[in-house]
């Protein structure tokens, strides 16, 4: 961390504590339990912000705080479920969106919700209503937020076949903007809002259908999940899948599933998993990330992009 981050930090830490959001504020707090892997260091500092109020309060102390220089580094937590944190944490400020940001609304075809609202309670609630086109996201276990940030999709669809808009508040720069789809460059697990960028809030257009059709999709959904992807501490796909083809049958063939290094696996049941240890570590999960994407370039001459947003990690660590 550099002197200037450092002091920046420093700053903003006084100014949460003289605000109306110091109730909320912890310092060195743990991140590894606000991500599904369950490992990884500490955030220097650490606010949860529980309705729109408080979002745009906590905007504009971090803006004002920025202003003078180097901006302060900022991370969005959402569920953690494509997250993976350093072991040695991260020197900035980590966003939570608390209960008061994840709710929503349905109006007709129209569906309105917060940022921090769960994607499959938001698919069985449009389900429930008799709405499709949103089933698939049962089985994504991220935020509406999150899901926009990085155009999260399965089963055919994803964020952009729904999405109308998103309003985004800029930690860096303070203030709301609400961008259309079209603003938002969505592509594979893509978009163009930044680390320090929060997605308050956003709008889905779904359409009728037929109820229990959407109830059955819902259910097949689940139980394809549930007998091909594997539970516990894992974050999802690790890779993009490099079209045509998909990233865990290149795994696969190159002879990684099942792979361990120290506390981290390839998951056997599906090769694009890595599986974490109860007592694990960020960095034996790297090391079979940077091994996995050696083994498929050696084996198949394919460079793996990896999907998982990693934090805290110094450039020559990453894979």
């Amino acid at each position: 961390m550099t002197a200037a981050v450092r002091d920046r930090l420093a700053d903003l830490d006084r100014r949460l504590a003289a605000s109306e959001l110091a109730p909320s504020l912890r310092r060195d707090h743990g991140l590894a339990a606000h991500t599904t892997y369950r490992v990884g260091g500490p955030a220097r500092l650490f606010v949860t912000v529980n309705d729109r109020a408080e979002l745009e309060t906590l905007a504009s102390i971090v803006a004002d705080s920025s202003a003078a220089g180097e901006p302060t580094p900022v991370l969005v937590v959402g569920r953690g479920s494509n997250l993976l944190v350093a072991d040695r944490g991260f020197d900035g400020l980590a966003v939570a969106l608390g209960s008061g940001l994840a709710t929503f609304e349905i109006d007709g075809t129209a569906v309105t919700a917060s940022g921090g609202a769960l994607l499959p309670v938001l698919a069985r609630a449009s389900a429930d209503t008799g709405l499709t086109g949103f089933e698939w996201a049962v089985g994504v276990p991220g935020t509406a937020g999150g899901a926009v940030r990085m155009n999260a999709g399965g089963h055919g669809s994803d964020m952009s076949e729904s999405l109308v808009e998103a309003v985004v508040v800029d930690l860096h720069h303070g203030g709301f903007t609400v961008l259309g789809v079209d603003e938002l460059d969505l592509g594979y697990r893509t978009s163009s809002i930044s680390t320090h960028q929060v997605v308050a809030s956003l709008k889905l257009q779904l359409r009728f259908g037929d109820r229990q059709a959407g109830r059955a999709l819902l259910a097949e959904i689940v139980q394809w999940r549930r007998a091909n992807q594997p539970g516990g501490r894992n974050a999802g796909s690790v890779f993009t899948n490099p079209e045509p083809a998909a990233a865990g049958a290149l795994i696969e063939s190159a002879g990684a599933k099942g792979l361990r290094i120290g506390s981290a696996e390839v998951s056997p049941k599906h090769a694009n998993f890595i599986q974490s240890d109860e007592e694990g570590c960020a960095a034996d999960i790297v090391e079979v990330m940077r091994e996995v994407r050696r083994l498929v370039t050696e084996e198949h001459g394919v460079d793996l992009a990896v999907e998982t947003h990693l934090v805290g990690f110094e450039p020559w660590e990453l894979p």
